[in-house]
């Protein structure tokens, strides 16, 4: 297909300081609801989202684990300085690997105060650990690069350990607040499992397990996916033509029975957040992929789906393919990578309805959002700030049917 011109100024709107959620609510489950379907919009309350969910559908959720990733270190001259964990370099760039890492790690980082820091200088932070402490080292390995390792004392202990031990819940900048010890568990859903996300999904933040009792009890059956958040989430689009914006590749886990799960449900996938959506296009590119013989390797650019092609596979074929090659290859997860931009004019292959908060005015989740919508992104927005919705990651929640003359 041919990429359209994005404009986007087209993509802006006016969010009030005060409509931003600084603080969650003290109920996961109560936060407020917008229901889209067919160009109609009503409000409800997240806990209504059972009634609203059909019977045959699957809801599939990103099962990540959000981890402390803002390590701070003080120089012997009081120089704090802040290392903020973006992706692993080595021993290896799989997240689930190197978090289980008893050696010392290196990961490629946002620095505060980098200045402060000289080139190849140690630094060192005590932390409590079982009853005792841990020494932590950082090394500057690559200032361009902002790449640095870490070194602990305690051969048996793990590099999420040292994380889990030390680091500080990494908020929203948006929030302009530090965390505090309610956020250690409200900035993480009550499904996560597999530490690696430096954000939340945070469409998932409402479930409770009553939710999800309900949901199962009416018959709607529910899997995960899992891809590691970046910040790049939070990245506002700077560059002069919107797909220039560069995509940050955000590490994917898939399971051989979860694709098992979703290929007879398809025509009634939901997905809980805009990660769980690029997931599910992703794989189906993947698929495109094994079709097209472009190679085995899961790794989805980010404007791959924009590419000329004289026809496409099925959401079916694709995701028969992706099966049939695990099955193949004797895989039972698959690990790869994804920096799909969907942006308006994407049609969507896998995913029939999404749940997710409300973002960032110009942002690429708002471009996501509109390729669901078209022109009635304006309308939900403007319905959500005139009644008193709360925006961003600690925010309310919306329900939005992709239409189906998308299919």
């Amino acid at each position: 297909m041919r990429i359209p011109a994005i404009d986007l100024k087209a993509y802006e709107y006016t969010l009030p300081d005060e409509k931003i959620a600084k603080f969650p609510l003290e109920k996961r489950d109560s936060s407020k609801l917008l229901h889209y379907k067919d160009g109609l919009i009503s409000h409800l309350n997240f806990s209504d989202i059972p009634e609203l969910l059909p019977a045959e559908s699957l809801l599939v959720y990103n099962d990540t684990k959000v981890i402390p990733a803002r390590l701070i270190f003080q120089r012997e001259t009081g120089a704090r300085i802040e290392v903020f964990l973006l992706q692993p370099i080595s021993p290896t760039t799989v997240i689930p690997e190197i978090m289980l890492s008893k050696e010392p790690v290196t990961w490629e980082t946002m620095i505060g105060n980098a200045k402060k820091w000289k080139d190849g200088e140690v630094l060192k932070g005590e932390i409590p650990y079982l009853g005792g402490k841990i020494v932590l080292k950082a090394t500057l390995l690559d200032r361009e690069k902002k790449q640095v390792q870490f070194s602990w004392d305690h051969s048996e202990v793990t590099f999420v350990d040292v994380v889990e031990a030390s680091g500080e819940v990494p908020l929203p900048p948006y929030l302009n607040r530090k965390p505090d010890q309610e956020d250690k568990d409200r900035y993480q859903t009550v499904y996560s499992k597999n530490e690696g996300a430096v954000a939340a999904p945070t469409a998932g933040l409402h479930f409770t397990q009553e939710i999800l009792d309900r949901l199962s009890h009416k018959g709607v059956q529910k899997t995960q996916v899992t891809l590691h958040v970046s910040a790049g989430t939070f990245q506002p689009i700077k560059a002069g033509s919107v797909t220039e914006h560069p995509m940050h590749s955000e590490q994917v886990v898939l399971h051989l029975k979860t694709l098992e799960q979703i290929l007879p449900k398809i025509g009634n996938i939901i997905a809980v957040g805009t990660t769980s959506v690029r997931t599910l296009e992703s794989i189906y590119w993947y698929g495109v992929k094994l079709l097209e013989g472009k190679g085995e390797e899961m790794s989805i650019e980010k404007l791959f789906p924009y590419e000329e092609r004289q026809s496409l596979p099925t959401a079916k074929e694709s995701y028969e393919a992706v099966l049939q090659h695990m099955k193949s290859s004797g895989k039972e997860t698959l690990i790869g990578a994804t920096e799909i931009f969907i942006f308006p004019g994407y049609t969507f292959k896998i995913v029939d309805g999404l749940i997710t908060n409300f973002h960032q005015p110009g942002s690429t989740l708002i471009l996501l959002i509109a390729s669901i919508l078209d022109d009635d992104w304006k309308k939900v927005y403007t319905e959500a700030l005139e009644n008193e919705y709360r925006f961003l990651s600690y925010g309310d929640s919306s329900l939005l049917w992709i239409p189906k003359d998308q299919d």
